[in-house]
């Protein structure tokens, strides 16, 4: 294999090493690295393993209290808010944890028609998204990718009452240098993908056939990509297959690789736990279950560790711990999810529980519709962010972080922020939602800077006075 498909620069060996040279808890080497945390550089993996190595409660709150200044010094008060579009659960794969496997029987298949897709997508922008992430199982209907590309047409090209989707980013699998500059093509935001497992063993235990079975090919995957002119990616991990110090290790490394060859780490990393699936034993009893406690240390390492990379946290996660996390580093979350092709049209209620089951991809922890996540993050102060203004003012990869880096990224992002929420609340919320949204608002321009407000002013008085999809 060449680099471009061989993962030269994982090395499992130097990741144990590290873990073992910094496995055992040192308050002054967490002294030492929460202080260079908070320099805003991000830290290296053996700082982020002294970090991940920490038991005690009250050195772990030291850790908390350092991630949520660090988050509140680059994000402020905002949380992108986005919901998935499962388009097709038809797959190739035979992975032992996932209920789309190829050889699952207990789940219902189905790969959405255009005119599916369209419905869909007009559900949820009558509720208010303007960002999506398409879904799907690892094999496409008909002509493969061409069906992909199809699929992200119809999703830009549905209107409901003048609105429509304005960025649409994409989980699927591997593709080659060539099919990647088609999807680049198709304007996107972000190509996602998860590596599930950065351990080569258990990788080669829970993908018993199928191409996911090419662990190298999975791997070099954001390097075709950025190859192929698409500079944001996101990684992520399936936590609960392997020691899960290991695997963030082993994704930091991932992350510096591609700061090394292309000038710019990853754009978001996203933080699944294994949940129950239909018809996987592995689903229901994870090989290596990563507590509630753990997994919250976890989210504000990585927060010190790759401090301008967002963080995204799924449904499958719980009310309570989504808000937990939301202080100590998250930065984005999906609301009023469906994790199967055509959920959004059949659920007869967008706030029922896991209705869904026999055809979705996972168990749902958190189950609220959009308004309420919206309305409960406006009552916390915080202000949810339907913004798509980086993408498509040409703000992504080394150019986004040009400007994360010094701090200046979020005079454009916080306006952005305010002008979407408050379209959302003049144009979807109820008049319960819409006065605590306005009151998040106002707290939120007090604390602003004056260039800032100024900006902030403008895009909220053009919001007022009528025009949609303002941004600077």
């Amino acid at each position: 294999m060449d680099a471009d498909t061989k993962a030269v620069w994982l090395d499992e060996n130097h990741i144990t090493a590290v873990l073992e040279a910094r496995g055992i808890e040192d308050t002054g080497l967490v002294t030492e690295t929460l202080a260079k945390a908070e320099e805003l550089r991000g830290l290296s993996m053996e700082d982020a393993a002294a970090l991940l190595a920490v038991r005690d409660p009250e050195l772990r709150e030291r850790i908390f209290l350092a991630a949520a200044r660090v988050k509140e010094r680059i994000y402020g008060k905002r949380v992108v808010l986005f919901a998935p579009l499962y388009f097709s659960s038809l797959c190739s794969n035979e992975c032992l944890y996932c209920a789309f496997r190829r050889r699952n029987n207990a789940v219902r298949r189905r790969a959405l028609s255009m005119q599916e897709i369209d419905a869909e997508t007009r559900i949820l922008l009558r509720q208010g998204h303007k960002r999506l992430l398409l879904v799907a199982g690892e094999a496409y209907p008909g002509s493969g990718i061409d069906y992909v590309l199809e699929t992200i047409d119809t999703v830009y090209a549905a209107r409901e009452n003048g609105a429509s989707i304005r960025r649409v980013n994409v989980n699927l699998a591997p593709l080659s240098v060539e099919d990647f500059r088609r999807l680049g093509e198709r304007h996107i935001g972000t190509f996602q993908l998860f590596q599930e497992t950065y351990h080569r063993p258990t990788y080669a235990e829970v993908h018993l056939a199928g191409p996911k079975r090419d662990f190298d090919w999975r791997a070099s995957s954001f390097d075709r990509a950025m190859l192929a002119g698409i500079d944001d990616v996101g990684m992520g991990l399936l936590y609960g297959l392997y020691d899960w110090r290991f695997e963030t290790l082993a994704m930091l490394s991932h992350i510096a690789h591609l700061e090394e060859r292309f000038g710019v780490g990853c754009h978001t990393i996203s933080v699944p736990r294994m949940e129950p699936a239909a018809g996987s034993d592995m689903a229901l009893r994870p090989p290596h279950p990563l507590g509630d406690d753990d997994f919250l240390l976890l989210v504000a390492v990585l927060r010190l560790a790759v401090p301008y990379t967002g963080i995204i946290l799924s449904t499958r996660e719980s009310a309570p711990l989504r808000q937990r996390a939301l202080e100590l580093g998250v930065s984005q979350i999906s609301a009023g999810s469906r994790t199967s092709p055509g959920g959004y049209a059949e659920a007869a209620d967008e706030n029922d529980d896991n209705t869904d089951f026999d055809a979705a991809q996972f168990r749902r922890g958190d189950c609220r519709g959009l308004e309420e996540v919206v309305a409960d993050l406006a009552e916390r102060g915080y202000i949810p962010s339907f913004c798509t203004g980086c993408y498509r003012k040409g703000r992504t990869g080394k150019d986004f972080m040009d400007l994360a880096r010094p701090g200046l990224i979020r005079r454009k992002c916080t306006p952005n922020a305010l002008s979407t929420f408050e379209e959302y609340l003049l144009d979807y919320a109820s008049p319960a939602t819409r006065a605590v949204g306005e009151n998040a608002i106002a707290r939120c321009l007090e604390d602003m800077d004056d260039d800032v407000r100024q900006t902030s002013d403008r895009l909220l008085l053009k919001v007022r006075d009528g025009q949609r999809d303002v941004y600077c």
